[in-house]
């Protein structure tokens, strides 16, 4: 079993940077792809980015590319989402998400195939 812990969360003017992290318990942690996926009020859960297991994979929501970054630590079992150029648009809560498939390589962009999940933190963008 994989425990997922968001921080980094807050309030921030549109244009600033903002670095969540998922600590992850668990032995096998590893060994899963893993993802950042967003909620907006009165929208569905959405994918933000993903990673493989070894970081060779990285693919990102278009509405992201060239302003957010994902990355791992696997000595810390931590996920990061660096996120620059914030907009007010990125307004949601941001939830850290694991698959329990060893290696995959595929990471998938609907919340539905994810197994593991944090309990989210809060971004909000001002204007």
């Amino acid at each position: 079993q994989v425990q997922l812990v968001e921080s980094g969360g807050g309030l921030v003017q549109a244009g600033g940077s903002l670095r969540l992290s998922c600590a992850a318990s668990g032995r096998t942690f590893s060994t899963y792809a893993m993802g950042w996926l967003r909620q907006a009020p009165g929208k569905e859960r959405a994918f933000v980015a993903g990673i493989t297991w070894n970081g060779g994979r990285t693919p990102y929501a278009d509405s992201v590319k060239g302003r957010f970054t994902i990355s791992r630590d696997t000595a810390k079992n931590t996920v990061y989402l660096q996120m620059n150029s914030l907009k007010p648009e990125d307004t949601a809560v941001y939830y850290c998400a694991g698959l329990r498939r060893p290696y995959a390589i595929v990471i998938p962009t609907a919340y539905t195939e994810y197994d593991y999940w944090g309990q989210g933190t809060q971004v909000t963008v001002s204007s």
